[in-house]
């Protein structure tokens, strides 16, 4: 089975050989193969002829990445929602894996305000002002959306912070109503254009995880267990309506020890992943400054929970 093959029997919550694994960004590509992605600050100035190169070099870490950790989806993070970089992306993987790409800030979320004084005051007297920036940045989305489907994507991943680790960063009702119809939007966007919408967020969205089973989304990212998300509880509301993502605790695979990183992992796999609708991950990012070998050891768990458990 291929990779692109396991994502696609997860998402339809069909059992694989075994869960899928992947990760949204690998930002320790110096420390596993003395390699380094482009400065994130480049692409919107350099030439035509030095964007080729440096998405080559990008790809050239991604196959390094591919290889070694045995991802079956790469969502293209450099360059940052270029259809390039997905173009080269399926020329370089064909369909041995699924390929995607991000567009971030798609919503109100918690790092798109820059005021909070300013954005309190607007909610509860001039909520319209709101509703116009919430427009503003969802023609933004829905313009870079189009542009990643022609190109070649497979999924869309949105990624937005919305909550914190006591819940989300405004009210269920408000939430409801600024938040969740601009996203729903997106979600059908996505798979108007016959492409898989993912969605991600941080912290604790317990009180408003009927809003994200609502929007359609195909998979949800984080399920953070640093803000009490369990995931065997969201899997039980979610199964055959939402995939999910994630839930190896990011602090401990920054720092350890190897138990506690065994344990969460173990967790993970042993709720999350029966019949199908699961994808092993952290709860984040690979993110600069953990320790590559934790995230190695943590793969080391994977595989060998998956060799017990092979269908």
């Amino acid at each position: 089975m291929t990779g692109r093959e396991r994502m696609l029997k997860t998402l339809r919550f069909e059992q694989p050989d075994h869960p899928p694994h992947f990760e949204v960004m690998f930002e320790l590509e110096h420390e596993a193969f003395g390699l380094r992605f482009p400065d994130r600050n480049i692409w919107g100035t350099c030439t035509a002829s030095e964007k080729e190169r440096l998405i080559g070099q990008c790809m050239e870490i991604y196959a390094r990445i591919v290889e070694r950790y045995q991802w079956d989806a790469l969502a293209v993070f450099w360059p940052w929602s270029d259809p390039d970089g997905v173009v080269a992306a399926r020329k370089t993987f064909g369909e041995s894996i699924l390929i995607g790409g991000l567009v971030g800030g798609t919503v109100w979320s918690i790092e798109n305000v820059r005021d909070w004084t300013e954005f309190s005051v607007d909610m509860m007297e001039r909520p319209e002002v709101l509703h116009e920036a919430a427009r503003r940045m969802h023609l933004t989305a829905t313009e870079k959306i189009r542009r990643l489907a022609d190109a070649g994507a497979e999924f869309i991943y949105l990624p937005n912070d919305v909550a914190f680790n006591g819940g989300p960063f405004i009210s269920p009702a408000i939430f409801h109503d600024l938040v969740t119809p601009y996203l729903t939007e997106q979600v059908a966007l996505i798979r108007k254009l016959g492409v898989i919408p993912f969605l991600h967020t941080d912290g604790n969205i317990m009180p408003i995880l009927d809003d994200f089973l609502a929007t359609g989304a195909a998979c949800l990212q984080s399920i953070d267990p640093m803000a009490g998300m369990d995931i065997a509880a969201v899997k039980r509301r979610c199964h055959g309506k939402m995939a999910l993502m994630g839930n190896v605790q990011c602090s401990l695979l920054q720092d350890g020890p190897e138990e506690a990183i065994r344990q969460s992992a173990h967790y993970c796999l042993e709720h999350a992943s029966p019949g199908g609708g699961y994808i092993f991950g952290t709860s984040n990012t690979i993110f600069p400054g953990m320790p590559l070998e934790n995230y190695e050891y943590m793969l080391k768990v994977y595989r060998e929970w998956c060799a017990e458990h092979r269908q």
